[in-house]
Order: structure tokens, then C-alpha cells, then sequence
């Protein structure tokens, strides 16, 4: 472990680096709370945990751990495209885990880092993940490039027509093509407006990642995961599983009550008003939904443990 240091902030926090298979990632660890701590995985492909700094209220009933990953934020970003592989993340999860002592944790993975949380959890089945939190999450890629297809027909007529003519004309980097996807996202993906994340300044995600697995755009996807499915094995979670989107999230609340009802130990929340960013779109509703999670849950293991 390198560079760990002391940072000055309302609650107890530390930061540094873990060597992870392909290099070194940053991660930072905010509260000294009792409870089981959460290990955060953050979006993209090639996003950044910056963001889980919001997080932070429930750093006096636990710790919050969350890492960049490698090639992204303020991690070590190889030249290296045969590291932007599944298995590699997979195997990263495992060793910010070994290298922080991380023995029992709730897992949260928020949106590809759903995808991350759950192929970790169901290809290697680790020990002492006491939940798993699915926040707008990517379970199947032919699952949400339907439903994506689907969200598309509500845009207006003339933004549908413009997403159309450029997909076919390969001229996806125009003004007018990027206008239009913005349509979109505004509706499904950053719905309402947020407060700049201090934290996040200075932190860049890293679009290359993004492309190489996932594609150019939301709802358009070309790269390594455009086959990727753990839909049909959910019913292999044996974790108590909390899903969370918001009312107009691209990952469709219609979608995720179907995987619920395949995960045997599953609840579904479904955030007013908030899209895809509802981490940060309603970070109080979020977090309440959070804490009554994880106040079951430990409540509930605790009552078993004391039979």
C-alpha cells in the first residue's frame, strides 16, 4: 500500500493507493461507524467514486470505502486496452478488498458498477459479502439496450429522426447528433439539477474505457460487453439484494422489479422524481432508503446470530 495519508474532513478519513492486478488505484475511506462497511463501485465503464463522497451521513454508523478503478479518476490509467477486460475488474474488487482488510462488507455498485458487484458476487461467490446493493444498475446489456430502445420513441419526433439519420450516416460526432443525445439525458440519465461535488474537482473519467467496453454512446453498444447478461442467473444471489433506481432512470424501474422477483431475498425502491443520477438527484432519499436497508439486514443477522 502506498501514498496513505490523513485527510481533513468532519469525520475520520484516509487515502492512498492498493496494488491491484495491471497497476496502482486510489481509494479513499471516510467514518469509523460500527457497522459493516459499504464498498462502493462506481459507474462508467471509466467513471469515477469521486461522487460517493455524498455518502457521508452515514460515515458515523460505518465506514464508506470507495476506490477509482484502474485507468480512471485519480488511479493509475495504463496504455494498456487488453486490461479493460471483466474478469480484470473482477479481480481488482478482490484485491482492494485483501489490501483494506475489508473482510465483511455491504457491496454497492451503482450502475456498471452494479454489473461489476454482481459478476463479482456470482463468479467467484465471496465470503463475507453480508449484502449487495444493485443502485441503477447494468444487469444485462440486450436487457437495457431495449429498454433504451423503447425510452427513445418517447423523445419528440424531430430528436428520434436526428438519432436516426446520423446512426446511419456514421456521423455520430456531429452538433446536432450530440444535441440529441443530450435530449436524452436529460430525461433518463441527469434528470434534475445537482450541486458540484467538491471532491470531484480535478477528477477525470476516461472516455477510452468507456468506448472500448461499452460504446459510443447510453444506448448504443458496440464494445466488449454488448453480449454481457447476468439476468438469467440472479436467482443464484443469495445475498439479501436491495435494488434503488429513480422514477425516470434509464435503468427502468419496470426492468428491475422483474429482477427482483427472480433474486430470492430481494426489495425493490423506486425514487421519486430522480433518472440515473439519483445518487446525487436525491441524496437524502437515497440515503434513507440506504440506512433502512442496512438497519434490516444487520438487525436481522443479528437476531439469527443470537438464536
Amino acid at each position: 500500500m502506498l501514498g496513505e495519508s490523513a485527510t481533513l474532513t468532519p469525520y475520520p478519513a484516509r487515502e492512498g493507493f492498493v496494488d491491484v492486478p495491471g497497476g496502482k488505484v486510489f481509494y479513499r475511506m471516510i467514518g469509523d461507524g460500527p457497522g459493516t462497511p459499504i464498498l462502493a463501485l462506481h459507474g462508467g465503464p471509466g467513471g469515477t467514486s469521486c461522487r460517493f463522497e455524498v455518502l457521508a451521513p452515514l460515515a458515523s454508523e460505518r465506514r464508506i470505502v470507495f476506490y477509482d478503478q484502474l485507468g480512471s479518476g485519480r488511479s493509475v490509467a495504463p496504455d494498456d486496452s487488453t486490461l479493460w477486460r471483466l474478469p480484470r475488474f473482477v479481480d481488482e474488487v478482490d484485491a482492494v478488498r485483501r489490501a483494506l482488510d475489508l473482510d465483511s462488507i455491504h457491496l454497492l455498485g451503482t450502475s456498471w458498477g452494479g454489473a461489476l458487484a454482481a459478476e463479482y458476487v456470482l463468479s467467484t461467490q465471496p465470503s463475507g459479502v453480508r449484502s449487495v446493493i444493485l443502485s441503477s444498475p447494468l444487469l444485462s446489456t440486450p436487457d437495457w439496450i431495449a429498454d433504451a430502445d423503447s425510452l427513445r420513441t418517447t423523445l419528440p419526433a424531430d430528436v428520434q429522426a436526428a438519432l436516426d439519420r446520423h446512426e446511419a450516416a456514421g456521423t455520430i460526432e456531429s452538433a446536432e447528433y450530440k444535441a440529441a443525445t443530450d435530449s436524452f439525458y436529460a430525461r433518463y440519465v441527469r434528470r434534475l439539477p445537482v450541486a458540484p461535488e467538491p471532491t470531484c474537482a480535478g477528477v477525470s473519467s476516461n472516455s477510452a474505457i468507456y468506448e472500448y467496453m461499452w460504446g459510443p454512446t447510453e444506448f448504443s453498444s458496440t464494445g466488449s460487453l454488448r453480449r454481457w447478461s447476468r439476468a438469467e442467473d440472479l436467482g443464484r444471489l443469495t445475498q439479501p439484494t436491495l435494488l434503488l433506481a429513480g422514477e425516470f432512470d434509464e435503468s427502468r424501474p419496470a426492468r428491475l422489479e422483474q429482477y427482483r422477483q427472480r433474486i430470492p431475498d430481494a426489495r425493490l425502491v423506486v425514487i421519486p422524481g430522480a433518472a440515473h443520477g439519483v445518487l446525487r438527484e436525491k441524496t437524502a432519499e437515497y440515503i434513507a432508503a440506504l440506512r433502512a436497508f442496512l438497519t434490516e439486514i444487520e438487525a436481522r443477522d443479528s437476531a439469527t446470530s443470537g438464536r
